[in-house]
Parts: structure tokens; C-alpha cells; sequence
């Protein structure tokens, strides 16, 4: 099998952040009865809670909201964010799939959906994927230094430890930020990759492409500084200074790192 090596291209970077309509993806309809937050109710007021601090981030931007689970949010959206640029739409994932292979493979089906369905991203030819019930709170300075073809959040493993080899272990899907076609050449399917009894999530099929592609600067330098709530775990997402100075300190040592360096941006 020959294995194919994928550097970036020189392409023009997209200057403004505006450009670069965000994603939601969400199952106000928990599908999948794995996750922690079942309640349709509380999953509802955590993506109006996401809109509402994308909207902060800039008032400006440009929101893509797909709902895998046939919640029409629109009326919702157009009474609480009059004259805010926001596209909703809405479909019905297969219920079976998704229970059987986990909201990551909904996920992915729900991105799918959006590439055909969004007139926000055809019009852009790109977008940055975000869960619906979180925003990254610095996305202007994590796309700052983006070139046009992808940024993802690399997660390693034993960065900090000087006794032990350090390991890229997968990519976090909550964010991302890709143009269109790269996606679909690489992406598209990723969720199909699947596999809950081995263990092998959407995060881990992501991971296993950008390795067998030989992918380098495709990984954020600048951390994504994430908020929310884990629809899946239920986790709150907060960064303390002294998360963000961790952070800082294991981007820093990675790159430096002549096994890692040349994976980042």
C-alpha cells in the first residue's frame, strides 16, 4: 500500500473571521441515550446560550445551525436574535445509526447535511465546526493565522512529562475550522470509521486520517479557549489562568518538539 504524504498548499489566507461561517452542529432530540443531558428543554437553552456568546465574539457573524434531530429552532432564533445573521436548518438523522454507532456518527451526518444544505457556507466554500452547546471565546485569534485549508486541536499525550514519550493521541472535533473541499476529500466519511465496542471514536477517526495522510500545519498554535456544556458527558468547560497557562506551556514544548514541531500551523 503506498502511503500518501499531504503537506499544506501556499493558498490565500482568509483575512477576515466574519468570512468563515460557523457550524453548529446539534441533536436538540437526544438520539443517542448514552448522553448525560437528555432533556430537550436544558439542551435547547444551551444552544441559544452558545448563540448568544458567538454573538459576542462578533455580532457580525455569520451562524449555521443544523438540527439532526428535526427541531425546527428558527422561529426560536428570529424572535430572540432579530437582524443576526443566522441560517437554521433541520433534518432527521437515522435514529437506529446513531444509536448504534454514538452521536459522534450523527455528527458527522449533520455536517454532511450542512455541506449540501447551507447557503452560508456554498457562498464561503469553507466553515469552523463547533458543538452547538459551546463557543471558543479567542476565535478570532485561533483563525488569525489560518491559510485556507484546515485547522484542528491536536491532544497529545504525556507532553509535560520529561521521562516519558510524548504521544498525538487524537483530534478534538468539538472545533475545527476546514474548507469545503478538503472535507469532503478527507472528512466526508470519517464518521463512518466508527467503532464503539473497539473503543474508536469520531475523534479517533479523525486522527487516523491525518496520520495515514501525512498531514503537517494543520494544528492550531493558538489553543482554542472553549466554553460550554458537553451535551455527551455533561461536563462544564471553563479556562482558570492557570489552565490557559498549561496550555500555553504544552503548545509551546510541542513545538519545539522535532517529533511534533511540524504538525502545527
Amino acid at each position: 500500500m503506498i502511503e500518501l504524504k499531504i503537506t499544506k498548499r501556499n493558498v490565500a489566507p482568509i483575512l477576515n473571521s466574519k468570512d468563515i461561517p460557523i457550524l453548529l452542529t446539534s441533536s436538540i432530540v437526544a438520539h443517542d441515550q448514552s448522553v448525560v443531558l437528555k432533556s430537550s428543554e436544558a439542551r435547547l437553552g444551551l444552544v441559544i446560550k452558545s448563540i448568544e456568546q458567538w454573538l459576542k465574539v462578533d455580532p457580525q457573524q455569520r451562524l449555521v445551525l443544523c438540527d439532526g434531530s428535526n427541531f425546527d429552532i428558527s422561529k426560536i432564533v428570529g424572535i430572540k436574535f432579530p437582524g443576526a445573521r443566522i441560517e437554521s436548518l433541520t433534518f432527521e438523522n437515522d435514529k437506529n445509526l446513531v444509536m448504534l454507532y454514538g452521536r459522534g456518527y450523527g455528527e458527522g451526518e449533520i455536517v454532511r447535511y450542512a455541506l449540501k444544505n447551507s447557503r452560508f457556507i456554498a457562498q464561503s466554500g469553507c466553515f469552523a465546526k463547533c458543538t452547538s452547546k459551546l463557543w471558543v471565546k479567542n476565535f478570532k485569534s485561533c483563525v488569525s493565522s489560518w491559510t485556507g485549508e484546515a485547522l484542528f486541536k491536536g491532544v497529545f499525550q504525556d507532553e509535560l512529562n520529561p521521562f516519558t514519550s510524548t504521544k498525538f493521541i487524537y483530534i478534538d472535533t468539538r472545533f475545527y475550522v476546514v474548507n469545503v473541499p478538503f472535507y469532503e476529500q478527507f472528512f466526508l466519511d470519517a464518521h463512518k470509521r466508527i467503532n464503539k465496542k473497539q473503543g474508536i471514536g469520531l475523534e479517533n477517526c479523525f486522527h487516523q486520517i491525518f496520520i495515514e495522510q501525512g498531514f503537517s500545519e494543520y494544528l492550531f498554535s493558538t489553543t482554542p479557549i472553549i466554553y460550554g456544556v458537553s451535551g455527551g458527558g455533561g461536563e462544564h468547560y471553563s479556562n482558570p489562568l492557570h489552565r490557559r497557562v498549561k496550555e500555553w506551556l504544552r503548545i509551546h514544548m510541542l513545538k519545539n518538539n522535532p517529533k511534533f514541531c511540524k504538525l502545527f500551523n
